[in-house]
């Protein structure tokens, strides 16, 4: 692997920052969003706040895919197993990721008029959501890297759109599948919010579901194809494009 030069490195940390950032605060946003407009169906609320999110993901993918869209530390975990991003730029980009997830939920509370940082208090603490957290994330590693692996970069912002928004109504969790923004979720008391408590066993289980989808990948995508003129990251934290 070769280092990342610095600039490029800066560049693909401020993308996925930023991006995380909106990602967090179209979740969180339109979830209160949703319970102002829709307070007596739950059924409803979650419709309007699958659609936002699964919209926003098309959008900001498709936006900052040329310089770098993961906005998932699993994701980015991922490229590292398969030699797309180094160990240490990974680093920078979860950290960037992070902090982009914490300012998205600040942002949401403060544009609609509420405590900028309200640590959330509904408890997600159960097996079955554990497993929901699993099979979530499977999929979303299996939908990115499948699109990429077989030259298909075009097609990754739909792809994970339309599949997290899915995901919302058939996994029990409604598919945080993302350790950044489930880290942002708990610093919003609303619709969208996390216990702090409930954290860590969410994140786990996402770590556990990318791996077990890298390991699919392996299997069905054993090679790359290189056809897509459609840029995933930037050459800084890109050192290869097979495994």
């Amino acid at each position: 692997m070769t280092a990342p030069r610095r600039a490029d490195l800066v560049r693909n940390a401020v993308s996925e920052l930023i991006g995380t950032a909106l990602l967090v605060a179209a979740v969180i946003g339109s979830g209160i969003m949703a319970t102002r407009l829709s307070p007596d169906d739950v059924g409803l609320q979650l419709l309007q706040n699958s659609i936002a999110t699964g919209a926003v993901l098309v959008a900001l993918i498709l936006t900052l895919q040329p310089v770098s869209a993961a906005f998932n530390p699993v994701v980015t975990l991922v490229e590292v197993l398969l030699h797309r991003v180094t160990a240490a730029a990974a680093v920078v980009l979860v950290a960037a990721q992070v902090a982009g997830g914490v300012a998205g939920a600040v942002l949401a509370n403060l544009m609609f008029d509420l405590d900028a940082v309200a640590m959330a208090t509904t408890e997600r603490s159960a097996a079955h959501l554990w497993l929901a957290e699993v099979v979530a994330t499977f999929g979303l590693v299996l939908v990115v890297f499948g699109a990429i692996r077989t030259g298909r970069t075009e097609t990754i912002a739909y792809a994970v759109g339309g599949y997290i928004a899915a995901a919302y109504w058939f996994t029990s969790s409604t598919s945080f599948a993302n350790p950044a923004v489930t880290v942002g979720r708990m610093f919003s008391d609303t619709f969208a919010g996390i216990d702090p408590s409930s954290v860590a066993m969410f994140v786990s289980m996402q770590v556990v579901g990318g791996l077990l989808g890298y390991g699919a990948v392996r299997v069905l995508f054993p090679t790359t194809v290189v056809h897509s003129t459609a840029p995933t990251r930037s050459e800084a934290t890109r050192p290869g494009r097979s495994s």
